[in-house]
């Protein structure tokens, strides 16, 4: 991968349009997490002690294209920012057709996907914006495999065009996990469905040790072992898909481990019963809602060994105390591990914050489909227009 840095390049007096992620949770018009907020605020402070005049763009929600939704607006995100960075972050509405930026030398711009043209990648739109940077910055992974004109078409026609310091450590990380990691390789993935993250299954049972997999999913490997999962979620039609995963890894030496107890309900509420159960024991009207404590155990075991260590997706239904005990095991051996780390997704994030391990994870992903796309090894859209353009700007110069 050969793409132009930030850190390559002087910006000095230089108009830096910072396409960042900053599509922040928000409740009653406040955000409830400004996680992404701060893992941008590095680039964004770099670029301003460099001498940038920096224009930051960002997309926040699904608004239609064209609205004035005040829902959509990224006042808040502004108001946050201006907090972190102890100083006035103006927002910048109407921007597309050129503005004064004043005496600041930061700005946020307003939500980019109110513009028509935006999700379809249009042209003329991608040209119009790139007028207004000397040097565009893709700093979002998070929309790296969307080919949107703020993630992709601008990279076309922008003067210059690099990436930022956290899509570089995402791409290193993810690349780290992927391509070079140290063995034992263990990835946990949770999740409903195996329907939805197929492709990641898919891919990690030809690349991992030992593929650990909870939730729902864990259902669907359950049954197909032929055993009765009562109401619990599963795919009864992707069974075999299970059975062919499993014999891919076993056929290279790696395990697909099934869990041997789980724990059941009857219903998933606070004031449920819960119990433990032999995965041979579970009843018709039970629901799987965790793993056992023998499974837990054993897990724990296969992630003390690792030395590198995927996470994407709890295992159990977290979010419920009696059904959270997979989940904060495994988070906890994670944190406790001498193996790199790296962990994503959203529920994933909760489960970090939950259980206060984010600094014991050596990189936390905010990549969401993003780092599920690179991880299945499909295409990243604005990647590719960042390579393609550097070979672009060699024949140029």
């Amino acid at each position: 991968m050969t793409i132009i840095k930030m850190s390559d390049l002087k910006l000095k007096n230089k108009r830096v349009l910072l396409r960042e992620d900053l599509n922040v949770p928000l409740k009653n018009g406040e955000p409830t997490s400004d996680l992404r907020i701060r893992a941008a605020l590095p680039t964004i402070k770099a670029a301003m002690q460099a001498g940038a005049k920096v224009m930051i763009l960002s997309h926040l929600g699904r608004p239609e294209e064209g609205s004035s939704d005040p829902q959509f607006s990224l006042a808040p995100v502004a108001a946050v920012l201006s907090k972190l960075l102890k100083k006035e972050v103006p927002l910048i509405p109407n921007w597309i057709n050129g503005f004064d930026m004043g005496d600041h030398n930061v700005v946020l711009l307003e939500n980019v996907r109110l513009i028509p043209g935006e999700k379809e990648n249009k042209a003329e739109l991608a040209k119009k914006m790139a007028s207004l940077c000397d040097v565009f910055v893709m700093d979002a992974f998070a929309t790296a495999h969307r080919a949107e004109v703020s993630t992709c078409g601008i990279i076309e026609y922008a003067p210059i065009a690099c990436a930022g310091p956290l899509l570089i450590s995402e791409l290193e990380a993810l690349r780290n996990i992927m391509h070079n990691p140290k063995h034992p390789v263990v990835a946990i993935v949770g999740g409903s469905k195996v329907s939805t993250k197929l492709g990641l299954l898919e891919s990690l049972s030809h690349k991992v040790d030992t593929l650990i997999i909870g939730g729902g999913i864990a259902n669907t490997f359950i049954a197909a072992q032929g055993y009765t999962v009562g109401r619990s979620l599963y795919e009864p039609d992707l069974i075999d898909v299970a059975e062919q995963l499993t014999l891919n890894a076993q056929q290279r030496g790696a395990e697909i481990p099934i869990p041997t107890d789980v724990i059941v309900a009857e219903k998933l509420s606070e004031d449920a019963e819960s119990s433990a159960r032999l995965v041979s024991q579970v009843d018709d009207n039970e629901k799987i809602y965790d793993l056992g404590p023998d499974t837990i155990k054993k897990y724990v075991g296969i992630i003390k060994k690792a030395k590198t260590i995927l996470w994407n997706g709890p295992v159990g239904a977290f979010e419920i105390e009696q059904f959270g005990e997979g989940t904060e095991a495994i988070a906890q051996a994670i944190a406790e591990s001498k193996g790199f780390s790296v962990a994503g997704g959203g529920d994933t994030l909760a489960a970090i914050e939950k259980y206060h391990i984010a600094d014991k994870i050596d990189y936390i992903s905010t990549g969401g489909g993003a780092f599920l796309s690179y991880l299945e090894g499909k295409p990243l859209p604005a990647i590719d227009a960042l390579e393609h353009h550097v070979s672009k700007h060699e024949k140029v110069t």
